[in-house]
């Protein structure tokens, strides 16, 4: 399914109070990812929910933070990863993707996290814009309705 094909993301009604969330960043392509940020704030605001935004170094450093976030006394219902890696001429892309896609797996699975991912990983920037756009296609307003429905869930299931 292509992104134009999906439909577009909406809030979920989220049950019991208003949900903070925890939105991490890695803003090297700062445009891309200040368009996801934009997607996600919208969703989390249609929900009633808010939000604080981190930023890091960059795409490797995502499931780091949110380990360390998992150590911190602030508390947050659930997680928003956002980030961009564009294909380049070497496997360093390779390694990236793959290592940030497995340690946020691995945090989220060890912490029972509620977390949505928006990391986009493009062979192109024009993908990655199209991707991050205020048209409705966005993918961090789907990492955040993500983030919501596993809010619900934990909620449903008594584990928030």
């Amino acid at each position: 399914m292509s992104t134009q094909d999906a439909e577009l993301p909406s809030a979920p009604k989220v049950q019991g109070p208003a949900p903070h969330v925890l939105i991490v960043r890695a803003p090297y392509y700062r445009k891309v990812v200040d368009g996801l940020t934009a997607g996600a704030a919208r969703i989390l605001a249609d929900a009633g929910a808010t939000h604080d935004v981190l930023d890091v170094a960059g795409a490797y450093e995502l499931p780091q933070v949110l380990r360390i976030a998992m150590r911190g006394t602030k508390r947050y219902d659930g997680f928003v990863a956002l980030g961009c890696v564009v294909k380049g001429e070497t496997d360093h892309y390779d390694f990236i993707c793959q290592a940030t896609m497995q340690g946020i797996l691995t945090v989220s699975l060890q912490f029972g996290m509620c977390l949505g991912t928006g990391l986009l990983t493009c062979d192109t920037i024009e993908q990655a814009e199209a991707r991050s756009g205020m048209d409705g296609h966005n993918k961090g307003a789907e990492a955040a309705a993500a983030a919501l429905i596993q809010i619900n869930a934990a909620r449903t299931l008594g584990a928030s």
